[in-house]
């Protein structure tokens, strides 16, 4: 890696969690495509560099959640308890079934667009008060290992696909956004661990591009304690707008690539 490809991943990783952090997304989703398209990673190494990236990134937002005490709390447990084995399991069938990315894009695509259109309308047009049911904890912690192994094949954090969920389920963009980043940097620890060791025991491009994923993290650190540190100043409102437009353009960007 050479150093303009160094600054271009620096840059790539700070505007993204600039954007994304204040929803709870990490911006792996976002950061994929970039890796896979502009910076030539390849595959299955950009899934471990995907999770490099959420470690070295993760600790910025998470710094900031933790000294506005808004860091920790059942639903952090319950989605760590569910993510963790899940990525151990989609990083094996990563490494020794290998996917295709058709099935990734499509399935993002799948989840998130109408996802995302349904929490940007309830949004600007709410419907009359009824009660709120946020998922229970059984269903959290099965949403959660669902995410996990999705997560530990495909690279991305989670948060982008947990936090539209749980938004829309009634949870709030402040509770979710924290929770959503903690389990994103648990299990992007656990699952770079795992692709480091696979790699010992299988030949071909399984281990991360150590110096791409630090250099996008670098930009993410920086970025997302700059995104924590504006949500409080963002209305309820204009979150889940952020939350809703973030799944409906990853989607979007998803279907147009299976589609082509």
């Amino acid at each position: 890696m050479d150093w303009s490809t160094g600054l271009l991943g620096l840059a790539a990783g700070l505007l993204i969690s600039v954007v994304t952090a204040p929803a709870g997304v990490s911006g792996a989703v976002f950061l994929l495509p970039v890796q896979v398209s502009l910076l030539g990673v390849p595959s299955p190494a950009v899934t471990p560099t995907n999770l490099l990236y959420n470690v070295v990134a993760g600790p910025g937002a998470l710094l900031r959640y933790h000294r506005a005490g808004r860091l920790g709390g059942p639903l952090t447990r319950l989605l760590v308890v569910g993510t963790v084995p899940g990525v151990v399991v989609g990083a094996v069938i990563r490494v020794f079934a290998v996917p295709g990315p058709g099935v990734f894009r499509l399935l993002v695509a799948a989840l998130l667009l109408p996802l995302g259109l349904w929490l940007s309308f309830r949004t600007l047009r709410p419907a009359r008060a009824r009660p709120v049911h946020p998922p229970s904890p059984r269903g959290t912690r099965g949403l959660a290992l669902a995410v996990g192994v999705v997560g530990g094949v495909y690279g991305i954090g989670g948060g982008s696909l947990l936090g539209p969920v749980l938004v829309g389920r009634g949870t709030p963009v402040a509770t979710v956004a924290p929770a959503a980043l903690a389990c994103t940097f648990v299990t992007s620890v656990v699952g770079a661990a795992v692709y480091a060791l696979l790699s010992l025991a299988v030949t071909g491009d399984v281990a991360p591009d150590w110096l791409l994923g630090l250099s996008c993290g670098a930009g993410g650190l920086i970025g997302g304690y700059l995104g924590a540190r504006l949500q409080p100043h963002l209305p309820e409102t204009a979150l889940r707008l952020l939350l809703g437009t973030l799944a409906t353009g990853v989607g979007a960007l998803y279907a147009v690539q299976v589609l082509r």
